[in-house]
């Protein structure tokens, strides 16, 4: 394959880019044959075609883990605790309210929550949940914090709500929604191969459960994102079946707003633990010296393969119009440099991270390094919120991500778009408004 044949023919109908719908086959074909510079080049062309506006986006958020508390048994984790167990932990609601306030003291506007399976409210070690919980917390956030977007409950705790409390998707979907969840993340996607599931991912979402709960999201008209997770022992072709299945079904309904990837983190991981293929060079890499995995063994993804899967994540997916960088996995440089391979985001300004940084990822960035980053790429930093709209926050004086103080902060006000799923006007820059102090949380129902 060639740099010209690996994307410059004319799009499908309706398609905004100038590039072909990229195969499976040709996806794997430029992954074998082009160079990162080629790839990179392509990447780069379609990112600045599909988003030629001068600036590249971040999001000030706060990840908020309700709880450790999970069932399942998913060997690339190490933060879960099983019911019972002496660190396990749900939070309070003055809990995740405090969270709230402070990241309302940076120029927040989003939350993204997520926890493990937790079990209902009879479980014997005292570390269950009834539906109804969830269903207040919602209430809560959205009463107390009317400005806050609420990212929440990803597909594999949507599925277990289902399952756990006996209610169709449609109705345990429309309830979080009618509660005020506005949009799902794409967590726990991992790769949708059962093959590599039933592996790492036990007592987990199926593929098929994974995709059924986005796909009635989408078709309640809610927004969600997509990820995978890269680089252990899914082969190049799993990597693509699970691109292919996300590609598919937003030609359904459209309704991913971003893809982020990232490499698998294995410290103190079982899967960390598994062995690793044993690459020579001359026997076992492709073409462009990329070794194959075959599927029984780990194989990590480092920088140079992160970043050409960025790219042909940029070429494959001609309906998905935003790709995130992962800086927090990859580091503050390789996430710049993310810029010129496909992705047009830089994702979040992370307050809070406990998921990845107990596997070894611990690169932590403030609004003003993001920013940074963005300026020396050479484009405009600018925040936006979950619909990846331009935002603007008033200029106030707030406390920094590292808790030292430009002064404090104040609650956001009601009429934030993009809250507690209102839709999303079309066009211009959200302005956001700023009103007094909140008052402390209520207590948990």
């Amino acid at each position: 394959m060639s740099a010209k044949t690996a994307g410059a023919t004319p799009a499908p109908a309706g398609q905004k880019s100038g590039f072909r719908r990229m195969t499976d086959a040709e996806a794997i074909e430029a992954y074998e044959q082009l160079s990162i510079h080629e790839l990179g080049r392509l990447a780069h062309a379609r990112t600045l075609e599909l988003h030629p506006e001068p600036y590249r986006t971040y999001v000030i958020d706060r990840n908020i883990n309700y709880s450790n508390v999970c069932t399942a048994k998913c060997i690339f984790c190490n933060f879960k605790a099983d019911p019972g167990d002496a660190e396990a932990y749900i939070l309070s609601f003055d809990q995740i309210g405090e969270k709230i306030e402070e990241l309302i003291d940076i120029g927040g506007t989003q939350i993204l929550m997520q926890g493990g399976l937790v079990p209902d409210e009879s479980d014997p070690h005292g570390h269950g949940l009834p539906f109804s919980w969830y269903l207040d917390l919602l209430r809560f956030i959205r009463d107390r914090y009317p400005s806050i977007h609420i990212h929440a409950f990803s597909p594999p705790e949507i599925w277990a709500f289902h399952q756990v409390f006996g209610m169709t998707l449609e109705d345990t979907i429309k309830r979080l929604r009618d509660a005020g969840l506005a949009t799902i993340p794409g967590g726990g996607g991992e790769i949708l191969v059962d093959r590599i599931r039933d592996k790492i991912s036990i007592g987990k979402t199926r593929s098929q459960e994974w995709l059924a709960v986005m796909r009635e999201a989408h078709r309640q008209e809610m927004k969600t994102s997509c990820t995978m997770m890269m680089g252990h022992i899914e082969t190049i072709e799993e990597r693509i079946e699970h691109m292919r299945l996300l590609r598919d079904l937003q030609d359904e309904y459209g309704g991913f707003t971003a893809f982020i990837h990232w490499p698998f983190q294995p410290d103190n991981t079982p899967l960390g633990r598994w062995k690793r293929l044993a690459v020579e060079v001359e026997s076992d890499a492709g073409p462009r010296g990329r070794p194959r995995n075959d599927g029984r063994h780990l194989l990590l993804a480092d920088a140079h393969e992160y970043l050409v899967w960025l790219a042909i994540s940029r070429l494959y997916f001609d309906n998905i119009p935003n790709l995130q960088s992962s800086w927090v996995t990859m580091g503050p440089k390789i996430g710049q440099l993310a810029l010129f391979f496909g992705a047009n985001d830089m994702g979040s300004v992370m307050m809070e991270e406990n998921v990845v940084s107990q596997a070894g990822a611990t690169y932590r960035l403030n609004e003003a390094e993001i920013q940074r980053l963005i300026v020396d790429a050479g484009w405009r930093p600018q925040q936006r919120d979950q619909y990846y709209r331009p935002i603007s926050v008033p200029k106030r004086e707030r406390r920094t991500v590292d808790g030292t103080h430009r002064a404090t902060g104040a609650q956001m006000a009601n009429g934030a778009a993009g809250a507690a799923g209102a839709a999303p006007p079309v066009g211009g820059i959200v302005q956001l408004e700023v009103r007094g102090q909140p008052s402390a949380p209520q207590a948990a129902r």
